[in-house]
């Protein structure tokens, strides 16, 4: 893809491998956090001039693509306006534990994606980079070739995914496409294909026999 400003609402440890990431294929980025710019001074200046630090609106509007890589529990805190009409990368899980229990995904009436793009309801929300650990998104980016690593997107527009899969593609990894974002759950906490290193095709066999919440838990 031509070279792009991604905009990053989140600086933990998928957001400053993204941010690596990009600087490293020339896009410039706007990284954010909820502790203020000031707190990213020393990522900034790892990553040299392509970068700069900002408020989460302010990443938001300067973003071609923006990327939302916060614990899922601050969702909504995630600024609605400047992200109107963009493409939004979902790299969120649900982890209890940390984001406290909530019911929709409890009773898996939804996926953490679907809640974001509820949240955004103008933007188009793309499920990305959400199975893998954040030090394998430099270590094990690879060239195209038959071994390389392949990541999972899920969406319902069509256009967004493809800006996303070759955003992907030029990082290093194949894509594989799940569906829309009500098919997401398949590749979240739990699920055969949520962490190792998989090629393409065993992690499209990943996804057919990933099993829902309520059946993982009844007795076999």
């Amino acid at each position: 893809m031509g070279m792009a400003t991604i905009g990053l609402i989140g600086a933990g440890h998928i957001g400053s491998q993204l941010a690596r990431l990009a600087v490293k294929h020339g896009h410039d980025v706007v990284i954010s956090n909820s502790r203020g710019p000031e707190t990213l001074a020393e990522l900034v200046t790892e990553l040299g001039p392509k970068a700069r630090a900002a408020t989460p609106d302010e990443a938001g509007a300067a973003g071609d693509i923006v990327v939302v890589t916060v614990p899922l529990k601050h969702y909504r805190q995630v600024p609605v306006a400047p992200l109107a009409g963009k493409v939004v990368i979902d790299t969120n899980n649900y982890y209890p534990q940390r984001d406290g229990q909530i019911p929709e995904l409890d009773t898996e009436s939804t996926t953490t994606a679907e809640l974001l793009q509820a949240h955004l309801p103008a933007s188009r929300v793309v499920k990305a980079f959400n199975h893998i650990a954040a030090a394998a998104l430099t270590a094990e980016a690879l060239p195209p070739g038959p071994n390389r690593r392949a990541l999972v997107i899920a969406g319902d527009d069509a256009e967004a995914k493809a800006q996303v899969a070759a955003l992907i593609d030029q990082f290093g990894f194949d894509v594989v496409d799940a569906g829309p974002l009500s098919e997401g759950w398949r590749i979240q906490r739990d699920t055969p294909g949520y962490g190792p290193r998989r090629t393409a095709s065993q992690i499209r066999g990943d996804l057919a026999a990933a099993k829902r919440y309520a059946e993982m838990r009844q007795p076999s």
